[in-house]
């Protein structure tokens, strides 16, 4: 599915956004940002990082639900053990010769659907 950048900017004027830390954050700005986090959106626990290579919980057995990582910009959708992994790689400048994008959860109940979305620009 492909959607315009003017599109997905209208969208963020509703979102509720939280952060992580990147490899790039190296300034004192950076401190307060988490590395990872967990967020729950009613019965669903969200956990957010970086680099998945990092992930140092078992998700499963702490209850998560999805796990979303970005650094390899590389975009992923597959599930494990029960739980989503989720890259909804860049909607930055091009890397690597990969798709310029994002992802979009619809969270409902105890149900979760994922979806990437490729940009045109």
């Amino acid at each position: 599915m492909a959607v315009s950048i003017s599109a997905v900017r209208s969208g963020w004027r509703r979102a509720f956004v939280s952060a992580t830390s990147c490899n790039n954050d190296q300034d004192s700005w950076a401190d307060a940002i988490p590395e990872r986090l967990t967020l729950r959106f009613g019965a669903i626990a969200l956990h957010v990082l970086h680099d998945l290579k990092q992930l140092d919980i078992d998700p499963a057995a702490q209850g998560i639900d999805v796990v979303i990582a970005g650094h390899s910009h590389k975009p992923l959708h597959e599930k494990r053990n029960g739980v989503l992994y989720l890259n909804p790689g860049s909607a930055g400048p091009r890397r690597f010769k990969l798709p310029i994008g994002v992802g979009l959860l619809h969270i409902e109940g105890r149900q979760v659907r994922a979806k990437l979305i490729t940009l045109e620009v």
